[in-house]
């Protein structure tokens, strides 16, 4: 018998300043699609309907007119930028849809149309300037693409530093996709900062860490490099003047379980030897799989049934046990800290016990606490609400 299907949106940009990245979570949405539609275990189809911005911001909220006018769909996988979901959100909001948004992104932000599959704030950028501010120094150089995910990114590390008694030294950015990036590396070169928070996006990035590693090379310099967002297929476009970057992610290709092993077995399977899932793919598919998980416990594609089964749903995932808090509808994650290494590859040196359940507001954090210790207060008056 032919099952039936249920129209799902897919939107990643395959072209334009951030297409490698686009293309590589697109591969891992679409990997997940096609292992649902073969299993026995789900009794419909998803039937996924691509649409590609190309890195075009306005053309985000056109493509998700679209795909709710024209196609019907209900739900959503889609964005890798914060940009792009900003541009979604109103339209899923007024005509009451759900988008299932995979990528790590600043917090601050809780629609009740929207599942939020990837890393808040407290999973990546807490544990990582709580490190360095530990470990490495108190002082702190930041780059960055010019919109939200920086600047709200900065702002957190400039309250956890000024609470440790330290300072940002200097918030450089520039628009997304450019990559004239020669007056911030010689400025960095000049300063010589002890770390260097690298927030960039996309093509951006890779021509800034190449001329970098140049740089500081030339100049004799060791500046750590600090990332809540590089990964393994950018290790391969950069090259070997990746190496050595400290990264906070939830994901690496290296975790040492057996799901991840078969998901990475399978990836390979499907995209060659030389290929590499990347943590925003990895939470694509993990976001198609809850999606497909929620779909069968509801019963429905109802938006209301959708979002109540989903709540609480635990999934053990390539990165590990991964559930949707139903009180903010954003996932409980494991933090991980890693180094790249010269194989295009990470060695985590850190992980959380357990789970952490999602903070995107960061109501838990004390910026008065010592990084050194974990701590609890009842807000933190200092950090303010962005939607």
């Amino acid at each position: 018998m032919t099952k039936p299907s249920i129209p799902v949106g897919i939107i990643f940009s395959q072209h334009g300043p951030y297409q490698a990245m686009g293309c590589e979570i697109f591969k891992s949405a679409m990997m997940a699609v096609d292992e649902i539609n073969d299993q026995a275990e789900f009794d419909f189809s998803i039937i996924p309907h691509v649409r590609d911005p190309r890195g075009i911001v306005s053309e985000y909220h056109t493509a998700c007119d679209d795909l709710i006018r024209n196609v019907g769909v209900e739900h959503i996988v889609g964005c890798y930028t914060s940009a792009s979901r900003k541009q979604v959100l109103p339209i899923v909001e007024r005509t009451d849809r759900l988008l299932w948004h995979p990528a790590r992104y600043e917090g601050f932000e809780c629609s009740d149309n929207v599942i939020y599959v990837g890393a808040s704030p407290n999973h990546n950028v807490l544990p990582l300037v709580r490190y360095v501010l530990d470990n490495l120094s108190r002082e702190i150089f930041c780059v960055g693409s010019n919109y939200v995910w920086s600047w709200e990114t900065n702002r957190v590390t400039r309250e956890l530093a000024t609470a440790a008694g330290g300072r940002i030294i200097a918030e450089r950015l520039l628009e997304l996709g450019e990559s004239a990036v020669g007056h911030m590396v010689d400025e960095i070169v000049r300063r010589r900062p002890p770390v260097v928070f690298n927030t960039l996006v996309g093509s951006s990035s890779y021509a800034f860490i190449r001329a970098f590693h140049a740089a500081t090379t030339a100049a004799g310099l060791d500046i750590p490099m600090l990332s809540c967002s590089l990964c393994e297929p950018e290790l391969k476009i950069v090259g070997p003047a990746s190496a050595g970057c400290i990264t906070s992610s939830a994901y690496f290709e290296s975790i040492r379980l057996p799901e991840n092993r078969a998901f990475v077995a399978r990836w390979k399977a499907r995209y060659g030897e030389d290929s590499s899932p990347s943590v925003d793919g990895q939470s694509a598919y993990v976001s198609v799989y809850l999606l497909a998980r929620a779909l069968q416990r509801a019963g429905t594609s109802n938006i209301g049934e959708v979002r109540r089964a989903a709540a609480g749903l635990r999934y053990n995932s390539p990165q590990g046990p991964v559930w949707i808090d139903g009180g903010n509808n954003h996932c409980v994650l494991t933090p991980r800290l890693a180094v790249s290494n010269a194989d295009g590859q990470f060695d985590i040196f850190w992980e959380a016990d357990a789970p952490v359940k999602p903070d995107p507001y960061l109501t838990q954090l004390d910026v008065a606490v010592t990084p050194a210790r974990d701590g609890a207060s009842s807000g933190a008056p200092h950090l303010r609400v962005v939607k």
